[in-house]
């Protein structure tokens, strides 16, 4: 609609609409309210659910990442003693004793490798279910070498006990490090239930507050727009500002608000003479002022 056929419209049309508009909200209102405050009933409880889901859920994954850690630093520690009673019975000769081919025994080096790649690098979860896997097959060789060499020399016991407590710490952590992933494979779905649940809380929560203002608000706008009709649209006292001014400044030929806002940028009858008149408006230039000053000459 361009400003002329707004300028046809008359007040009472416009007041009677906003007025009609007002006392059907008005209406209508306490039904819209009734129905939020049903669907923030409903939901209320469904994100504390999701909530409590989701924190259980983080909860446990806490402490299987406590468990891993723990076994993991325990293993590490082991590992020097281990290799430390390797050598030992090496320097004695009972390594070589109990198994000539020794020297061709890896396997502590290997998981202590592993580990270090473990802790350091970074895993997917599909790299790190590898790398476990790896660990695992180790971990039984381990346990074959330990039974073998146990039962063949009795000497060895207190470097077996060690390297099979070592076994185990790492047996633990791996089988914590697993239900982990699990579990935070599991969690992440709760994750964004909570998420959209407590979105969807939000809105509806949004929603009705604005409803209940628009509410509070409806008798006053009633009573100010039955006034405007009974009493007219100009000044009447405070709160009643003019309502026609903006229309008899268009209807004589001067702009709209909008126009002011939204029009191009005037230029100062200053600068337009100056313009027009070809007197450049910029300031001396740097380069001159410099010269005249190292001639000595004032401004």
């Amino acid at each position: 609609m361009d400003s002329q056929a707004l300028l046809q419209v008359s007040p009472e049309v416009l007041a009677q609409a906003l007025l009609d508009r007002r006392t059907l909200l008005k209406d209508k209102l306490p039904t819209v309210i009734r129905s939020l405050e049903a669907e923030e009933e409903n939901l209320e409880p469904r994100v504390a659910r999701a909530v409590n889901n989701h924190d259980k859920a983080n909860r446990s994954v806490a402490e299987m990442k406590t468990t891993r850690d723990s076994s993991q630093v325990d293993a590490r520690n082991l590992l020097p003693t281990v290799l430390g009673n390797r050598d030992t019975l090496v320097d004695s000769g009972g390594m070589i004793n109990l198994d000539p081919n020794w020297k061709k025994e890896k396997l502590l080096e290997k998981l202590d490798n592993l580990e270090e790649k473990i802790q350091t690098a970074a895993l997917d979860h599909r790299a790190e279910r590898k790398m476990l896997d790896i660990r695992k097959k180790l971990i039984e060789e381990n346990e074959s070498w330990l039974k073998n060499r146990r039962d063949s020399n009795p000497e060895m016991a207190e470097y077996i006990d060690s390297r099979r407590q070592m076994s185990t710490l790492f047996r633990s952590a791996d089988k914590s490090h697993r239900n982990m992933l699990k579990a935070v494979e599991k969690a992440q779905p709760l994750h964004e239930k909570k998420v959209a649940l407590q979105s969807e809380l939000r809105e509806v929560r949004r929603q009705l507050d604005r409803a209940k203002e628009l509410l509070a608000q409806s008798d006053k706008s009633i009573a100010h727009w039955r006034r405007r009709l009974a009493d007219g649209y100009g000044e009447l006292d405070r709160g009643f500002p003019d309502l026609m001014q903006a229309k008899d400044k268009v209807a004589a030929g001067g702009d709209s608000s909008f126009a002011r806002k939204s029009g191009p940028k005037q230029t100062s009858p200053i600068r337009a003479k100056r313009k027009q008149s070809g007197t450049p408006t910029k300031a001396k230039s740097t380069t001159d002022t410099k010269s005249k000053q190292s001639r000595g000459e004032k401004e």
